[in-house]
Parts: structure tokens; sequence; C-alpha cells
């Protein structure tokens, strides 16, 4: 049986995201939000369930991330975003040093679309098997790519993402959201038991940001995976907050 609570909290989540350094670059990046342990100190004061890391970070902080005692969760694969076409993410790390790490929790992308996903699965189902027999969660990132979805509509593809990390035996599914609650709520049937958290995406005024996450927690998904949203703003701590009341109550 998988235990869900380290990441969780009254089985509702609230994640850190912070490996965009490898997926977009460091075109994120102010002189403050560059630091890792700026990121790590949001986690730990802003009391989130998890922070969402890749290896090299993982490693180079492992002391400061062990203090803030914040979940790790950390990413097994990823990617640049240089490479053009239809896109593939391949393991950089494995379970045995995920757990030397003392992460509670790991996560693998997978561009279901893309003509490489059948290689994103096989690695997956890989990783899945291993953390298995350790008892450590596996996040799917499901994100649709490729050009063979492109006569696709958003409602089918957020449904056919959800439906993927059931159907894989993914324990929780981060998806993006369409900005539509109907189809959010049909995409979270479609995940049967598997919990489903939502991207935070590009950055958003605060108003419409508070409104998604209500949509969110109405759909059925126990949460986010937020990370621009949080780190580029501000007052960081102060819209963590406000999350944390619409997400908790």
């Amino acid at each position: 049986m998988i235990n869900l609570k380290k990441i969780t909290k009254k089985g509702k989540a609230l994640f850190l995201a912070y490996d965009q350094g490898l997926e977009h670059g460091p075109s994120d990046f102010n002189d403050k939000n560059v630091d890792p342990n700026y990121i790590i100190e949001i986690a730990k004061k802003g009391g989130y369930t998890g922070v969402v890391f890749q290896k090299g970070i993982a490693e180079k902080y492992k002391s400061e991330i062990k203090k803030s005692k914040v979940s790790l969760i950390l990413k097994l694969n990823g990617k640049t975003n240089l490479v053009k076409g239809d896109p593939i993410s391949r393991q950089l790390c494995t379970v045995k040093e995920a757990i030397k790490l003392g992460a509670g929790a790991v996560g693998y992308t997978i561009y279901i679309g893309s003509k490489h996903e059948s290689i994103m699965f096989k690695e997956f189902e890989n990783i899945q098997r291993e953390a298995r027999k350790k008892g450590l969660p596996v996040i799917a990132w499901i994100y649709p790519r490729g050009k063979s979805i492109k006569s696709k509509s958003s409602r089918e593809l957020m449904a056919y993402a959800a439906r993927t990390g059931l159907e894989i035996g993914a324990d929780i599914i981060k998806i993006k959201y369409n900005g539509k609650i109907a189809d959010l709520k049909w995409a979270v049937k479609n995940a049967g038991k598997t919990r489903v958290i939502i991207a935070g995406g590009v950055k958003k005024n605060e108003r419409e940001l508070l409104r998604q996450v209500r949509e969110i927690v109405d759909a059925g998904a126990i949460g986010l995976a937020i990370g621009r949203n949080i780190w580029q703003n501000k007052k960081p701590l102060e819209i963590t907050k406000k999350i944390k009341k619409v997400i908790w109550g």
C-alpha cells in the first residue's frame, strides 16, 4: 500500500515546483529566485506538502532540504526546450538515487501523443516497479504533445491525460487545466482512484489564479503543483496563504 501522507495533508496537496531551470532555461528567474535556497525557504515557511527539484539541486542542497522538513519530490527525467519536434524526456535519475537523497516521492513526465511516447512509457514502467518495492509514491506529469494531437479538443486531451495516469498505475497525476471546470470534472472522473493535481502554469494575476484554484478544488482535484505564480510573486508567502485557504478551507 502506497502511503501518500508524506506529500499530502488531510488528503490535499500543494507542491512548490522548481524544475523549470532545466525545462525552460534561466529565463524564468531573477536575482532572487535563481537561488534554490530562496525556494526552499518559501516551501518551509509556506508549509508546502512537497517541493519539486531535479537531481542536481537535490544533491547540492540536500542538507538545506532536510532541515526544511518539506518532503522532496524528485523529478527523474527532464529535457530542455531547445530541441524542436515531438518531445521526449529521458530518465536522468534512478529511484535508488532518489531514496538516497531523501525523496518522499518521485515524478516522471510523459508526453502522450509524441512519437516517442513508447520510450517514456517503458521508462515509467521500470521506475514504477522499482518505486513500488520501496513504497515510494510515483507522480506522473502527463502532457499531450506532438503533431498528432492537433485535431483533438482540449477536453478530450485533458481527460485522456488523466485516464493514462490511471491506466499506467500512477499514484498522482499532474495535468494542465484548460480553464473549463466541466472539462476538468470529466478528467478527474477519468482518473478514477488516482489523485489529480493541476499544474500552476504561466504567471497569472492574483484574482485569476485564486479563481482557478477554487475551480480545481471544486472539480475534485486534490491540489496544485505551482511554481512561477509563487516564486515570481513579490510576496510569495502571502499568495501561498490565500491558496492554502482555498484548498484546505
